[in-house]
């Protein structure tokens, strides 16, 4: 889900910096003033979940690669705003790094699983379950979180580079970037996340949801908000 260099034209990738840099400048505000001393460690250890799970890189037919992110999982567990932070960190290391995504699609990648997926993911769970006592509704609603997130947002990233043949193309209408339209990038992305990797996402969410859910409740975001609201 990486998108590499070469694929979006500057009029997408710029814009998509601004988003991601704005996002972004937002998180650092809300997670200073949000996230306690003691929930420091556990975020550092978010953001190298994250990394270590993304690097799981597996090539499936049709030229494309899919991976678990783990953005959802943090966005419940400490917010989406931290999430955004984790998970960019990550993602920017492994472009600078190792290659895996291009430098001119650091904006995109980071706003498409740094900050669209969490904010989907945690509102999804929040929809969905906001009562910690009823275990078998959170943990179905931890699944569903992490998996349309993660399905929603390899659909952006599929758009987001499928749109490039209709806005960046030669006099002669050969595409300047992306060769892949909407017709061919949105099933070429949509349908390995909705078969695989999107179940592994959400397996990967319920399953470290339940864990806290068992031992540690009041550690979780989502229902540390709900009885604040007193929901």
């Amino acid at each position: 889900m990486h998108i590499p260099d070469g694929y979006l034209s500057p009029q997408t990738y710029i814009p998509l910096y601004g988003l991601f840099v704005s996002a972004a400048a937002v998180a650092v505000r809300k997670v200073k003033n949000a996230v306690s001393a003691r929930n420091i460690p556990y975020l550092g250890m978010a953001a190298a979940f994250s990394f270590i799970v993304m690097m799981f890189n597996l090539p499936v037919p049709g030229g494309t690669t899919g991976h678990a992110v783990g953005s959802a999982v943090i966005a419940i567990l400490f917010g989406p705003w931290a999430a955004t932070i984790a998970v960019s960190v990550a993602l920017i290391i492994q472009t600078l790094i190792f290659g895996d995504g291009g430098i001119t699609a650091i904006g995109a990648n980071c706003f498409n699983m740094a900050v669209f997926m969490p904010f989907v993911a945690y509102y999804v769970f929040r929809l969905l379950s906001n009562n910690p006592a009823k275990k078998t509704r959170v943990y179905f609603a931890a699944f569903i979180s992490g998996y349309l997130s993660l399905v929603l947002t390899a659909i952006l990233t599929a758009a987001e580079f499928g749109i490039q043949p209709i806005i960046a193309s030669s006099s002669d209408g050969k595409a300047l970037y992306c060769p892949y339209d909407l017709s061919i990038a949105i099933p070429a992305m949509a349908i390995e996340h909705l078969l695989l990797f999107g179940i592994v996402e959400g397996i990967i969410t319920a399953t470290i949801v339940s864990y806290f859910l068992r031992n540690e409740t009041e550690l979780i975001y989502s229902f540390r908000k709900v009885n604040k609201n007193g929901t």
